[in-house]
């Protein structure tokens, strides 16, 4: 059964029926894509823009049984989006929900990761109970690089109270074996979410916020690749990042008041 076209259908509110008549195919077609079915690429295409979704997220290309993609083919490449709201909400929580070793989060705020998801900690939660290891790295709100890249967006101040506002949905993590929040003061160029052999990338570009900028969709082929050299930045981060805790924010956050 394809879950992510049932989920995309249901999201959109399309039934079976209407997404037939869009593509020019018999219901019955329809049902057996639900079923597992893969469509012809035309039919694929069509399904894609109608939905408004990557074709790639709804049938994702199967992994090579042998052999090893060339060097610089781009073959982790899964997709690309002009910017992060271009990311199917489904997309999000369909990684997140399928994660079985590792979920990890990589920003300054994240505000958009909790507020798109309301129940965002309670899957983290969920995900951690079930032994998958969850990392959530925030920016240091107190640190030097919040300042910097708060004066260069143009917001001043505001970035350190939207990383405080967004640690506020996370205080139930810290009592979840496995779990761990941490704040990190480093110069950061791209926000990375990961979830097992999946890393969405979002660059940074100077001036403008992380929601503005591309985003790529990585898949792990090997260890030489971009998904490698990406989550070994995300450790060196982690590795020099402190353990978050409320308390101590809290009495920073009044003691600037």
């Amino acid at each position: 059964m394809n879950e992510r076209l049932h989920s995309v259908l249901a999201q959109r509110g399309v039934p079976p029926e209407s997404l037939a008549e869009a593509c020019g195919v018999d219901p019955k077609t329809v049902s057996r894509w639900l079923g597992g079915r893969v469509p012809h690429p035309r039919h694929r295409f069509r399904v894609a823009q109608h939905l408004r979704v990557e074709e790639t997220f709804l049938w994702p290309a199967p992994q090579p049984r042998t052999g090893r993609p060339a060097a610089g083919s781009g073959a982790e490449l899964v997709g690309t989006y002009a910017n992060r709201a271009s990311v199917p909400r489904e997309m999000w929580l369909s990684l997140l929900r399928e994660a079985r070793r590792e979920i990890g989060v990589l920003v300054f705020s994240g505000t958009f990761f909790a507020q798109s998801n309301p129940h965002v900690a309670k899957m983290l939660a969920e995900r951690a109970a079930d032994g998958v290891r969850v990392r959530l790295c925030f920016g240091d709100p107190a640190g030097r690089a919040v300042a910097v890249r708060g004066r260069e967006e143009g917001i001043g101040d505001a970035l350190a109270a939207k990383i405080r506002a967004s640690l506020t949905y996370y205080r139930s993590l810290l009592s979840e074996k496995g779990s761990e929040v941490r704040l990190h003061d480093t110069t950061l160029y791209t926000s990375m979410f990961r979830y097992d052999d999946h890393l969405l990338v979002n660059p940074h570009i100077w001036g403008q916020p992380a929601s503005a900028n591309p985003l790529l969709h990585l898949r792990r082929v090997d260890a030489s690749g971009w998904f490698d050299n990406y989550a070994q930045s995300f450790d060196a981060v982690w590795a020099g990042a402190r353990p978050w805790t409320p308390n101590q924010e809290g009495m920073a956050a009044h003691g600037q008041d």
